[in-house]
């Protein structure tokens, strides 16, 4: 008996386990993948610098704030898509909840109807005589089967009203922890509401400062736009010079296939000529679309993205953006997003620029203060490369360009990273 009892001890206690394993591990994910983000939100907010009065430096922190924000929206919209969730959990746990207490009160239905039923013959002698009255053995015998079954039948109805009341109890305290859970996010949706109109409103009044600088505004615009095109012309040039490389490379191959009996096509210049090595890495890269690591260490938030754009509420403000920006911390470094082979390392403006071959795709890294590779070096994910130029006129901004090219064609780097 006592081993009976033990039995049904550690059912019950493994079946509240269980009950409450599956609320708990839907709200872990949830605040696992929230938890990410929010991390990411706060190590941004300590790259958002005081405000100079500079029009360089107001358009900068713009950027950044931007930044800031369109973060903070996507984490305010991924709290609006967990509360859902647990919505639909609390719906089903009201089901599962629901049916249970039916299952109980037939439980208990029967229960009683039998326990009414023992009261009216509950004597031994009464029971004896149900047994001894029997015309013969056999109807004896079954007689006290059934006065056995049926106790044992009691039996099981009292265990199994137990375990129900126990799944009530348990199913009643996870409804309650994921109600609980829903409550704290809802709260938490407020607090980050809050945080992201002020933020809104500080957006505002650097777009109203720089209204009153139009024309300084302006030159600050054309500015940016003239490093940008001598920036992207440079590598443009040495992408071409890349691909020259391989198309002569190419054609000394099929030379030599000539000489030895073997026939071989040179392809177009505007394409790469690629070993199966540099075939199996291009394959390689391709597959990791949107799984790439971030070309830049510690925290960050991407200050300008990729196309062409205008700035909200400012006028003749159009950006032409052949990568993105990405803002860091001071010392941050930039590091590999796939194994490949430097392409080249260049100066521009004492800045340094960094493009690596993947097959036939290429990533670049542009406004490094140092270069830790040189062309012809062979680099792993993740390897630093270098360190990013960190502005000491501008509160020590450290910010990363990043492009990405397939050949010549020009791609935006951000459905590839892993954000």
């Amino acid at each position: 008996m006592m081993k009976r009892i033990f039995g049904l001890l550690i059912f019950i206690f493994l079946l509240t386990v269980q009950l409450f394993a599956q609320s708990n591990q839907l709200i872990r994910d949830l605040e696992s993948k929230r938890g990410a983000l929010q991390k990411q939100i706060r190590d941004a907010e300590s790259l958002l610098k005081s405000t100079q009065k500079t029009v360089g430096s107001q358009l900068n922190s713009l950027a950044a704030l931007t930044g800031q924000i369109e973060e903070r929206r996507r984490y305010i919209l991924m709290i609006n898509k967990d509360v859902e969730a647990i919505e639909r959990e609390l719906r089903s746990l009201d089901r599962q909840l629901s049916t249970l207490q039916k299952d109980l009160k037939g439980k208990k239905e029967k229960y009683e109807a039998s326990v009414r039923y023992l009261y009216k013959n509950k004597s031994i002698e009464e029971k004896l005589m149900f047994i001894f009255s029997a015309k013969d053995l056999e109807q004896t015998y079954r007689r006290m089967r059934y006065v056995r079954e049926y106790a044992t039948y009691q039996r099981l109805q009292g265990e199994e009203i137990l375990k129900k009341q126990e799944q009530i109890r348990a199913k009643k305290k996870e409804r309650l922890q994921v109600k609980s859970a829903k409550e704290a996010l809802l709260k938490e949706r407020e607090e980050e509401k809050g945080k992201l109109e002020a933020q809104e409103k500080e957006q505002k009044t650097l777009v109203a400062s720089l209204q009153k600088k139009q024309r300084g505004l302006q030159n600050e615009v054309n500015k940016k736009r003239r490093e940008a095109n001598q920036l992207n012309a440079r590598i443009d040039k040495l992408i071409a010079e890349e691909i020259e490389r391989s198309r002569n490379q190419s054609a000394k191959n099929a030379e030599s296939g000539t000489k030895t009996g073997k026939n071989a096509k040179t392809k177009p210049v505007d394409a790469y000529t690629m070993s199966k090595a540099d075939m199996e890495l291009s394959g390689n890269f391709a597959s990791n679309r949107g799984k790439l690591p971030m070309p830049i260490t510690g925290p960050y938030i991407i200050v300008s993205h990729y196309g062409q754009y205008s700035v909200k509420g400012l006028k003749n403000v159009q950006l032409d953006n052949k990568g993105i920006d990405i803002q860091g911390k001071a010392g941050a470094n930039a590091r590999a997003i796939f194994n490949g082979k430097v392409a080249a390392v260049f100066q521009l403006n004492g800045l340094f620029n960094i493009l690596i071959r993947h097959g036939s795709y290429i990533s670049v890294y542009c406004n490094l203060s140092s270069a830790t590779v040189k062309s012809g070096d062979t680099v792993q994910t993740k390897q630093i490369i270098g360190q990013v130029f960190s502005d000491g006129t501008d509160n020590g901004r450290t910010v990363l360009h990043f492009q990405l090219r397939k050949e010549k064609e020009k791609l935006n780097p951000e459905p590839w990273l892993n954000k």
